[in-house]
């Protein structure tokens, strides 16, 4: 075919070749191997302007074929193609299709010389490389290796959908592009009016894109915000946005505090390997000097580590009179980690070490503040532990040692336990016993504590400090003063625990569910003889063995009514439970079951105790009547109301413990307080929930909650009433009552603004609010909350209130800065 195609050229210096209606396949005789097929198609003239026209909106790209393999051919699609034989010359003209070493060219016309070794496109030009990235021009001119060469008014597009525009860029050694006058942004064009500047854009006199680093550098910058200039930046680097980690210096942080005064920081990132890498960030404070911090992190195969250290030769140790941080040096390490050492078991830990406790609220350090870069003042404690846990098809296991150490003012450290260890374990049987489910939990808690921890429950007491360690008179603290919340000692518990289930269902519809369980406890406490200690409980060595049998029965009558508007299901309830009375009952040590709250979510629990440090006894009723209704236009509504009655033997809830865990809680007495819910939600959008707990001799609302929510395509709004009885024996002896209202308006395609205020009704006044609005697309974040709350100001004893502003912005692939300003005097944050 080669020959035949010379016999048709005559030996004159340019001959052009047209086919119409077929194509013709040739392969020049010129090293670079070009493959040239001229297509089926009427021949255009492309004129001068045509060629210089160029916007950012070019013409729709043409079905592109498949990428020709990377062998050195070169396969070009064109309506018409020249040969010049005496220049060494080829080119082609009209709807151009190159492909060459996984890089596609469309243009209007395509020349390629070999003299040069050059390749050159001109009108409407479509260069695709092998990572995706596209770059229009009007003209683009290239070595044929794509390592050196130029392109006139060009627009590139991105894989990660960042683009760059520039009147020229040049091309080096295949590893360095330089754009003239260029723009960059990670912004999508605007589709209406893709002439329009976007939401953000870089601008500077250069952009050099070094391939091989992949870095940006940007000279004579300046960041515009719609077209406007808002900032202006000399030079600034940033990675390209093909990098996930890069060496370099990431956002700076300022911070103020009246102990170190203004603190300045800036991150120096270190991609070490790419499995590990290091961060330092040394902070020069104006007050104390510099504050050095690292971060140490690495990925492995199965899971991942960090370790984190600070330390600081304080120049005035004097500013912290009086204080933990009262010393020349301060620091701390910390870790944290979790491996996976299958795909059911999972290895972890957490450590902190510090010269004293107050430093992380002294130096406001970066890994307790939150997402804003505010400092988390309610976080008042570290936790060190390990664990190890297990997930199986019906089985749990949680094995861990803690650790917690308190750094606010109020904290006793010798209070605070020392867990070694906890293990929970439970499983759920895979075939049935006798026709029914079998599971069975063990719990095993080994603690130790210094130092006893009363809290007062009177007024007196509370007034007097004589619930304090310091009080002067420790003998007075006795159980009508005072709660017994920690022991002084060890203290040590096991506990299994088997449970049977099996539900029936007879001729009549009815559900008959027996059950059975059998729970065992072994407990051994050694409780030092502090003051007061021996009114609550007997101080020394206690050995105990308590076993709680129990078989009982639920029955339910589900009785349903269907109507055209919807379908309603009354289903009486009916639980009797048979057991003996709770041995030790306020006898023995409660760390675990302190809290007890009465409604119907666990109205029909067997034992309604939160841990297992107490065990419910005595023969007990639960009964209630719950009804649904579902409509058939969409929404329901749920009802369900009820009490407990004591049967017979001792009431667990009213006998007094160290904490008084079951006073005040509406089961102390032979008929329980009534319990009811209510539940309503007419469609998805609504929905009204309310739960109550009334007096059973008076009618009076103990406890109240109404909570409704409602969720539209634009707006949502959520409101939370609460209000509780006082609780003396509890130490809560006034009533308590709130609201806490949240809400946000969806102002626009991308605006969002959101709002929130809790309001105590008893002191009437709002004690914590945030009002806020945010702009959020695929290139920008824009936030700005308004918040009060209260909070610690540095090493101090009780929470004052503290109002901040908050500013949060965030530009993709250039980096996220947020600022926290105190407007109260406390501290402020610029990040």
């Amino acid at each position: 075919m080669i020959a035949a195609l010379r016999d048709l050229l005559p030996f004159s210096r340019r001959r052009t070749i047209v086919r119409r209606k077929r194509s013709l396949m040739a392969s020049c005789a010129i090293p670079l191997g070009v493959l040239l097929l001229a297509g089926a198609a009427d021949l255009a003239t492309i004129s001068s302007a045509d060629a210089q026209a160029y916007t950012y909106n070019p013409r729709p790209a043409r079905p592109r074929p498949p990428q020709a393999a990377n062998n050195g051919q070169m396969l070009v699609q064109a309506t018409e193609v020249n040969y010049d034989y005496n220049n060494k010359r080829v080119s082609a003209v009209g709807n151009v299709q190159m492909f060459y070493n996984g890089t596609s060219v469309e243009a209007d016309r395509l020349v390629y010389d070999q003299n040069t070794k050059r390749l050159r496109a001109e009108g409407n030009v479509r260069m695709t490389d092998a990572t995706g990235r596209i770059t229009y021009a009007n003209m683009i001119d290239l070595s044929d290796d794509y390592r050196d060469g130029f392109v006139d008014s060009l627009r590139v597009d991105t894989a990660e959908d960042t683009r760059i525009a520039a009147s020229r860029a040049d091309r080096t050694d295949g590893d360095y592009n330089v754009f003239q006058n260029g723009v960059y942004t990670a912004c999508a064009p605007c589709k209406d009016d893709p002439k329009k500047p976007p939401l953000w854009q870089v601008k500077g006199a250069r952009i050099i894109h070094d391939q091989t680093d992949k870095m940006l550098y940007f000279e004579n910058a300046q960041l515009e915000f719609f077209g406007v200039p808002m900032a202006y930046l000399p030079y600034f680097s940033t990675p390209d946005p093909t990098v996930k980690r890069k060496t370099g210096f990431l956002m700076p942080f300022l911070t103020s505090n009246s102990t170190f005064g203004v603190g300045f920081e800036v991150p120096f990132y270190w991609a070490l390997a790419p499995d590990y890498d290091l961060t330092l960030t040394p902070r020069i404070t104006t007050k104390q000097g510099v504050l050095m911090q690292a971060e140490f992190r690495q990925q492995l195969l199965n899971g991942a580590y960090q370790i984190r250290a600070y330390g600081i030769s304080q120049s005035d140790p004097s500013a912290f009179s009086g204080q933990p941080g009262d010393r020349n040096f301060r620091g701390g390490v910390d870790t944290q980690g979790q491996f996976a050492l299958n795909d059911k078991w999972v290895f972890g830990w957490e450590g902190v070490l510090l010269s004293d406790r107050a430093f992380f609220l002294d130096y406001r350090l970066s890994q307790y503040r939150d997402s804003w870069g505010t400092f988390l003042n309610q976080t008042t404690e570290a936790t060190s532990q390990i664990y190890l846990t297990g997930v199986g098809n019906r089985s749990y296991f949680d094995l861990r040692a803690i650790h917690y150490l308190g750094w606010a003012a109020a904290d006793i450290q010798g209070q605070i336990p020392v867990i070694h260890p906890v293990l929970d374990y439970n499983k759920t049987l895979d075939h049935n016993i006798f026709g029914g489910e079998f599971s069975y939990k063990t719990n095993f808690t080994s603690l130790s504590r210094q130092t006893a921890q009363f809290d007062p429950i009177t007024t007196i007491a509370n007034t007097s400090g004589l619930c304090l360690n310091t009080s002067a008179d420790p003998a007075a603290r006795l159980p009508s003063s005072c709660l017994l919340r920690g022991i002084p000692g060890t203290y040590t518990r096991a506990t299994f625990e088997g449970q049977w289930r099996r539900s029936f269902t007879d001729s009549w519809g009815q559900i008959w569910t027996p059950f059975a369980s059998l729970r065992a406890d072994a407990i051994d406490s050694s409780i030092s003889n502090q003051p007061g200690v021996s009114n609550y409980l007997p101080v020394g060595d206690t050995q105990a063995f308590r076993v709680m049998p129990t078989v009982g029965m639920e029955y339910r009558y589900p009785f349903i009514n269907v109507q055209p508007w919807g379908t309603t299901t009354i289903e009486p309830i009916a639980q009797v439970i048979i057991r003996p009375n709770e041995t030790y009952a306020g006898k023995l040590p409660n760390e675990d079951a302190q809290s007890m709250v009465f409604d119907t979510s666990n109205l029909f629990s067997v034992d309604k105790f939160s841990g297992y440090d107490r065990v419910e006894g005595g023969g007990r009723a639960n009964v209630g009547i719950q009804a649904t209704t579902q409509f058939d236009r969409g929404g329901s509504i749920n009802v369900l109301f009820g009490q407990s009655y004591q049967l017979f033997g001792m009431n667990s809830y009213a006998v007094k413990d160290i904490t008084n865990t079951g006073l005040d809680s509406g089961l102390a007495t032979t008929r329980s307080d009534y319990v009811a819910r209510v539940s309503y939600s007419p469609n998805s959008t609504y929905k009204f929930t309310t739960r109550a707990r009334f007096d059973e001799a008076t009618g009076a609302v103990n406890r109240f909650e109404a909570e409704a929510s409602a969720s539209f395509n634009r707006w949502s709004i959520s409101t939370i009433y609460g209000s509780y009885a006082a609780q003396p024996d509890l130490g809560f002896l006034t009533r308590r009552q709130g609201i806490l209202t949240t809400g946000s308006v969806k102002v626009a395609s991308n605006w969002v603004v959101s709002g929130g205020a809790r309001w105590d009704l008893e002191a009437n006044r709002i004690n914590q609010y945030i009002v806020g609005a945010g702009y959020v697309d695929d290139c920008f974040v824009l936030a700005l909350n308004y918040v009060t709350g209260y909070a610690y100001t540095n090493y101090g004893t009780t929470p004052t209130l503290n109002h901040s502003v908050m500013l949060q912005i965030g530009l993709r692939t250039i980096g996220m800065s947020a600022m926290q300003q105190s407007v109260s005097g406390a501290s402020s944050g610029l990040q």
